[in-house]
């Protein structure tokens, strides 16, 4: 493994026995600026999975993985359903806790009217249980996703097109932009000291001139 490692948010991932899909997201402890999870995609039918960053090795054509697609398949979905309103412990409960829970409105038991989460049944209770689907991420962990926004102190000046890691530590040494930017066809490597926060988008303490200084990564390089 080289010493620094890109991981390009879209490019196809590998278990040892073959193709299992690609790179949606990427989960990273902010504090230490280190690199802890990929999400991958299958192409086929079936849950994205939260993959543990010690199963992951470079690979010249993409994101190798150090398991098999079986063993793939095993690991931990990166979604989860939790169900609404008042099942994120509001209650003493957690998603897991709960079977069904019917909204109940308050106008009565005759049908027709609309409750605050759908059509309201003859006795007053909704047509199903409902769900919302979120991303699942570590506690204290934040997920950066292609195409989110990079802020320079005077302004937006463009998306995340994916990470550079240090293949030692797994720490994150350089946020990429996009391509496509006002830059050209030319791919920006941010220092990850100049990353305030990642968790509404990405936050730098440079300015748009800053950025534009900084050395750039010629396409044809990116690897996984």
């Amino acid at each position: 493994m080289s010493q620094t490692t890109q991981f390009s948010i879209g490019s196809e991932v590998a278990c040892s026995d073959g193709a299992c899909g690609d790179l949606r997201r990427v989960v990273v402890d902010p504090i230490a600026k280190a690199l802890t999870h990929l999400v991958v995609e299958p192409r086929q039918a079936g849950a994205a999975r939260l993959v543990p960053i010690e199963l992951v090795e470079s690979s010249a054509n993409g994101v190798a993985l150090r398991c098999t697609t079986a063993e793939f398949e095993a690991l931990p979905d990166a979604e989860e359903t939790q169900f609404l309103p008042g099942t994120d412990d509001e209650w003493g409960y957690g998603p897991q806790d709960t079977f069904v829970l019917p909204f109940y409105s308050m106008g009565g038991t005759t049908g027709g009217p609309l409750g605050p989460l759908g059509p309201i049944g003859p006795v007053g209770v909704s047509a199903g249980p409902q769900t919302v689907t979120v991303d699942r991420v570590p506690a204290g962990e934040v997920e950066v996703r292609r195409g989110q926004r990079v802020h320079a102190t005077d302004g937006a000046i463009g998306r995340v097109r994916g990470l550079v890691v240090d293949a030692r530590d797994h720490r994150v040494t350089h946020v990429l932009l996009d391509e496509g930017h006002l830059w050209g066809q030319k791919r920006v490597a941010i220092p990850s000291g100049a990353v305030t926060s990642v968790a509404d988008g990405v936050r730098l303490n440079l300015s748009k001139d800053d950025v534009r200084d900084l050395p750039a990564v010629d396409l044809d390089q990116d690897n996984a």
